[in-house]
Formats: C-alpha cells, sequence, structure tokens
C-alpha cells in the first residue's frame, strides 16, 4: 500500500477532489467538450498547486491515478499518462492566462466564439486561453502542447482547426509542414489591387511555400507532370490551399479572339466569390511569368466570370524566386497576383532507376497471376 494513503492530508485533499468531480459527472454535461477542458484545467491546476506545496514524493501522479480510476470506473481521462498530459495543458496555459469575466466582457482572440463555449464553473472566471481551447477536442489540444512551444502559435492551430475542422491527423500533419510559419507570407499585390477587407483575406490564404510532399518526381520535373499529379492528387492538394476552393479544372479553355488558351488550374473561392487561377513554374521565377498570368486574369474576367462574382486573383507557384523581383515585378500590375514557392519529394536517380517502370509491373502482375 502507497505511503500516500497514510497521509491525512493527501486523503483529505483527495475527498475534496473527489467530491469536486462528482459534481460535475453529469452524464450529459460531461459529453460536452467545453466541460471536459474546463474540468481538466481544473485538475491540472490541482495537480500543479499539490506538486508545488505538498510533499507526497514522485509517485503522486501514480497513486492519484489509481485513486481516481477507483472511484470514477466508467469514466475515462484518468491514467497516468492522461493525468500528466491534464498537468503540461495547465502548466502551458497557466503561462499566458489572461481571466476575462464569465459573461460579458472583451474576450480579444476569443470574441468570436459562440455563447454555448461560456460553461458553468465554480470560480466565477475563466482563462480566454481555455475558452478557445474547448472548441476543439481533448486530444487535438494535447497535440499542440505536444509540439508546440509558444502562446502565439498555440492559438493559430487551435483557430485553424476550428475554421477548417482538422481531424487530430491533419493537424498533425500540418503542424509539421509548419504552416504558422508559411501562411500568409506569399509575395502579393493585395494591398493595392484589393479592398481592405478582402486583401487581408486573400493574404492570408496564400503560403510560402506550398507543401506538395505528397508528390514524387524524379529531377527531370515538367510542368505537365506537375499538373498531372496535382489533379491525381486532388484532395491533397485542395487541403494544402486550405478551406474555401473548389476545383474547377485543369488546361481551361480561354477562347480569345481567333486563338485558344489554357489555364494550368482554375478553382474558385467560395469566400472571396471570385475565381483564382493557378500557374505552374518548374523553373525559378522571371517576370514575364506575371505578364502571361495578367492575361489570364483578364480573359477569366471577360469570358467566365458571373456578373456576381469579383475580379479574379492569381497565384504563381514556381520552384524558387528571388522576394525582391517578384516584388518589383508586382510594382505596377494592376490585378491581384501572388507568387509563392512550393516544395516536393525528389526521389534520388539511383532509386529512381532501381524502380519498376509501370509497364514492368503490369507484366510483374501478369505473370503471378499464371503461376
Amino acid at each position: 500500500m502507497s505511503h500516500l494513503l497514510q497521509n491525512i492530508d493527501y486523503n483529505n485533499w483527495l475527498t475534496q477532489l473527489k467530491s469536486n468531480i462528482q459534481q460535475r459527472q453529469i452524464k450529459a454535461a460531461i459529453a460536452v467538450n467545453s466541460q471536459l477542458i474546463r474540468l481538466y484545467w481544473e485538475l491540472g491546476k490541482e495537480i500543479v498547486q499539490k506538486q508545488e506545496t505538498a510533499k507526497w514524493g514522485t509517485g503522486f501522479i501514480d497513486q492519484l491515478s489509481k485513486d481516481l480510476r477507483a472511484e470514477f470506473p466508467d469514466m475515462g481521462g484518468f491514467s497516468r499518462t492522461n493525468l500528466f498530459a491534464v498537468k503540461n495543458f495547465y502548466s502551458f496555459y497557466n503561462q499566458y492566462v489572461t481571466i476575462v469575466p464569465q459573461l460579458g466582457g472583451q474576450l480579444g482572440i476569443a470574441q468570436k466564439l459562440p455563447n454555448e463555449v461560456f460553461v458553468p464553473q465554480l470560480g466565477g472566471q475563466i482563462p480566454e486561453a481555455i475558452i478557445l481551447c474547448s472548441q476543439i477536442p481533448w486530444k487535438h489540444n494535447v497535440t499542440i502542447i505536444q509540439k508546440i512551444k509558444n502562446q502565439a502559435e498555440a492559438y493559430f492551430y487551435i483557430e485553424q482547426t476550428i475554421e477548417n475542422n482538422w481531424s487530430r491527423a491533419v493537424l498533425e500533419a500540418q503542424i509539421e509542414t509548419n504552416l504558422y510559419k508559411r501562411q500568409g507570407k506569399a509575395i502579393t499585390n493585395f494591398e493595392t489591387t484589393l479592398p481592405a477587407s478582402d486583401s487581408d483575406l486573400a493574404n492570408a490564404l496564400l503560403k510560402d511555400p506550398y507543401n506538395l510532399e505528397f508528390l514524387t518526381f524524379d529531377k527531370k520535373l515538367k510542368e505537365k507532370d506537375l499538373e498531372k499529379k496535382l489533379v491525381q492528387n486532388i484532395t491533397q492538394f485542395l487541403l494544402e490551399l486550405g478551406k474555401g476552393f473548389a476545383y474547377m479544372g485543369k488546361q481551361y479553355l480561354l477562347k480569345v479572339g481567333s486563338k485558344e488558351y489554357r489555364t494550368d488550374l482554375l478553382f474558385y473561392h467560395t469566400k472571396l466569390k471570385r475565381y483564382i487561377v493557378i500557374e505552374l513554374k518548374t523553373t525559378a521565377f522571371e517576370p514575364e511569368f506575371i505578364g502571361k498570368l495578367n492575361f489570364y486574369l483578364t480573359a477569366v474576367n471577360q469570358l467566365v466570370k458571373d456578373v456576381n462574382d469579383l475580379n479574379t486573383i492569381g497565384i504563381l507557384l514556381c520552384k524558387n524566386k528571388d522576394n525582391y523581383e517578384v516584388e518589383f515585378a508586382l510594382k505596377d500590375v494592376n490585378k491581384p497576383i501572388g507568387v509563392s514557392e512550393y516544395t516536393y519529394t525528389q526521389l534520388p536517380a539511383d532509386i529512381k532507376d532501381a524502380l519498376p517502370s509501370q509497364q514492368q509491373f503490369e507484366n510483374q502482375l501478369k505473370s503471378a497471376e499464371n503461376t
């Protein structure tokens, strides 16, 4: 038997803690995510405070896990691993706590959240961070505090998860590809070519670089190959582009006078209410790329967009670029264009050569079927 069970202070505290949990263990309420996050916040606070003030030794959390699971066998979340996560959750956000009134008041980053996030609580006040955290599942929160080290970045991934309804796997992938540092980093002329409200949103939508590492190529990458692979993997590409992009087609035909032109990829953005032309280049940025894309935007505006659609936006994806050169090239362009780089997985030549061709692979399959 643990020596903690013979400690009067520990047992008194454990009794109070059990009573607190019992008050919240109404099935309908505990199923609500905001209640669960609030419970974990208070539990984490209790654990941190007791570790700082009580002399219960290193096995404190192990014993607490056993006692809580014994008392609440039908209630998950009291494993040793999760109690450490609860403790870390409190410690992480307690560094940045802003206390706001339970009802009313200024919520800052969380003020756009719906009223139902406000949950009944004992103290009458709630940290702003926990209001925001209550909008995503607990395991998402655990992922964020395990992988993120600062407040601003954590808030970014929480808000992106809320807005885009990310699964935990997608959240992990976005963190691994460092979306926080890529989002809104493209070189654009949106400030001078779009209304202020649209400019901010459009800038926020663009990334630099775009992560296309769900694609694999050898060194002889051609634009038609890149386009083909993106269309074949359109679901992953749309995820990388972000919420609101609707795929309209590749090599979209534009008839101008007696000639025919084709854009690489055409999308429509449901929030911006604009068509978006994406041009792909497998080389470094060249100023003449802007002229061609500008021509396509004029054509789409004249030939494709409806009277209810706003003017089209162009996105140029290049293998690499000089930011100053891009800014210089966009300086006097009067249509909204953004320029970004992209990354992809480049298969080494020796591995590429060692892999069977599509025909060889099909022949091997037929041979296997006949044996």
